[in-house]
């Protein structure tokens, strides 16, 4: 599975440059697509720091800030051509997918701007503009290039400079509620089933911690809920549910039979026939 998602993740990377983006190879020639998704999966876990952002309005935002719930993180230049492009787009159709199945407030989306020279906050509005970005609890940030450097840290994200603008690891990050690299989606065109789960399993762990009514009847609405490929969405199917409640009612009915049995023939036992 990880030599299929490096082969995806690494769509958009040329090997020649990528090692000194993260360091910990040497020598360039050294570099592979598996060892490039080592580096990325061993930030699973791994708490990001609450770094400092503006937001497209100017306005301040710290990574603290989205703590409480899972958060998606996908990292961008904005001159771009091709590929960031491609996985925002891709992002877009599953963020729509998850916010349907899950709830639009379930969890919150942030695009961040990795080439800290030239992507201000004007340049990230219009770059999610010509994307057509226009869904709830997304927002497109920008930061200094010490913040990038630390936070591709945290996240195993993978650049670096190219003739061509950037070379990057294609990489998008899932990010529980308490700001812990909860998965790692390679590849800039990805099934939106990719990031439901994740979140998914993180929303059932949270509403199994839960002892109320309300907390068992979310599990349990999430426990049904499963990706249709026909029609591209997740879909609410209680047919496992009732199978369960069949098959138990079935072996409790069964049971009684055997215990009615059992009682009968202790009061009564069969005794020695008599002529």
């Amino acid at each position: 599975m990880l030599r299929r998602a490096a082969a995806a993740g690494l769509a958009a990377v040329s090997l020649a440059t990528m090692a000194p983006a993260w360091g910990h190879e040497a020598n360039p020639a050294t570099f592979e697509p598996e060892a490039a998704i080592r580096y990325s999966q061993s930030a699973i876990g791994r708490e990001v720091g609450a770094y400092a952002f503006r937001d497209t309005e100017n306005r301040r935002v710290t990574l603290a800030d989205f703590r409480g719930k899972p958060l998606v993180v996908n990292l961008v230049y904005t001159s771009c051509a091709d590929t960031c492009p491609m996985i925002v787009q891709t992002l877009a159709r599953a963020v729509e997918v998850a916010q349907d199945a899950l709830g639009a407030d379930s969890f919150n989306i942030v695009t961040i701007g990795f080439d800290s020279e030239a992507d201000d906050p004007a340049r990230m509005r219009a770059f999610a503009r010509r994307q057509g970005v226009d869904l709830p609890n997304w927002r497109f940030l920008s930061t200094d290039g010490d913040t990038v450097e630390r936070l591709t840290a945290d996240l195993g994200f993978i650049y670096a400079p190219s003739p061509r603008g950037f070379d990057h690891l294609a990489q998008t990050s899932v990010l529980d509620a308490q700001g812990r690299v909860f998965r790692q989606i390679y590849g800039a065109d990805f099934g939106s089933p990719a990031l439901v789960e994740p979140l998914k399993a993180m929303a059932l762990g949270n509403a199994g911690q839960s002892a109320s009514v309300g907390g068992l009847i979310e599990r349990i609405r999430l426990f049904c809920t499963f990706y249709d490929p026909t029609q591209g969405r997740y879909r609410l199917d209680y047919s496992i549910i009732i199978g369960i409640v069949i098959g138990g009612l079935s072996l409790t009915g069964i049971g009684f039979v055997l215990l009615r049995a059992w009682l009968h023939l202790r009061h009564h036992p069969a005794g020695p026939k008599t002529s």
